[in-house]
């Protein structure tokens, strides 16, 4: 496995693996089998393990503190705080608002360290920016837990450019994640140079459009409780528009003799040398597939060729619903 540097010195693989869906908002998975994927991912070298708090809520760090015992020195954490996380209800419903209030995030981390098993974790994010708390305010109490050894690298989650910098300017941040994939650019328009501009590395979650983009994705098939049976993308009209859409992209990747995920995967990686994209995957032959797309090289020809079959404009649906698009790019 290849690796690469997200802002100040912080090597991780060149792809990493997002755990959510192992635990939450896609109906999750037996417990064995993930350790199991998990422990695959190692052999992988995949060693940069995207989780947060609320994944269940907490579940998912639980979860991969078990798969982390006795091999904490092979992987490079990355975990979430910023959200409100009541104790009544179940799953998603127990999320109530956002926090980045300081207190809260020193909460927060030591629940993480807890759950996890760690004393440090590697990289932490703010998951949602708090628009009731200054975002120094917020980058001022992750960086005492740096100075404390409670954390070693500081990141955003959906935040937006003008957020970026001024966070950057409290505390070197490292890393960016965002939503990013052949069906969502955006970030292309001011993110990405931002980044560029401050030495920020990018981490786009979702970078297989949360599963449509391998082409394999039935979503009549969909269990109840998975979230994507809701979101607008995803809905019966524009679902027929993106299906062409991916079945193009499955032209290319038979021209290649590779599959759809590590065309689109590898699409990613030659954007930028700091870019880690996070797949999810919760069985092992969609990890190994996903891994597989670091040793696919593509010149400009193959990469214009892949951009022009998934025109941006042409994709159909919001990535979320209204609720949830209120939370991002503040």
């Amino acid at each position: 496995m290849k690796t690469r540097t997200l802002g100040q010195g912080f090597d991780v693989s060149a792809i990493g693996l997002g755990c959510m869906g192992m635990s939450f908002a896609y109906g999750g998975a037996p417990e064995a089998e993930s350790i199991a994927t998990l422990h695959k991912a190692l052999d992988l070298g995949v060693t940069f393990w995207d989780t947060a708090e609320v994944y269940g809520p907490f579940d998912n760090e639980l979860l991969l503190g078990k798969a982390l015992k006795g091999r904490r020195d092979q992987v490079q954490i990355a975990t979430k705080f910023g959200f409100k996380i009541s104790d009544q209800g179940v799953g998603g419903e127990r999320i109530t608002g956002v926090d980045s209030r300081p207190e809260h995030i020193r909460e927060a981390v030591e629940g993480s360290l807890k759950r996890l098993g760690i004393e440090t974790i590697d990289l932490l994010y703010q998951h949602r920016v708090d628009p009731n708390v200054p975002i120094e305010d917020t980058v001022g109490a992750m960086a005492e837990l740096v100075q404390a050894g409670k954390v070693r690298f500081l990141g955003l989650s959906e935040a937006s450019a003008a957020t970026l910098r001024r966070a950057h300017a409290v505390h070197p941040i490292s890393a960016l994640q965002s939503e990013y994939s052949l069906w969502y650019r955006e970030v292309e328009e001011e993110i990405l140079p931002t980044c560029e501009a401050l030495g920020i590395g990018f981490v786009p979650f979702s970078p297989l459009g949360r599963g449509f983009l391998t082409g394999k994705l039935k979503v009549e098939e969909l269990g109840e409780k998975d979230m994507r049976r809701n979101l607008p993308r995803f809905q019966e009209e524009a679902r027929a528009q993106n299906t062409k859409l991916v079945n193009a992209l499955n032209g290319l990747a038979a021209e290649r003799g590779c599959t759809a995920a590590q065309l689109a995967l590898a699409w990613l990686l030659a954007q930028k040398p700091w870019i880690v994209p996070i797949p999810g995957a919760r069985k092992i032959p969609h990890l190994a597939d996903n891994a597989g797309a670091v040793s696919l090289e593509l010149d400009s020809a193959a990469l214009e060729a892949i951009t022009a079959a998934l025109p941006a404009a042409e994709v159909v649906g919001d990535r979320y619903d209204e609720k949830s698009q209120r939370m991002v790019d503040r």
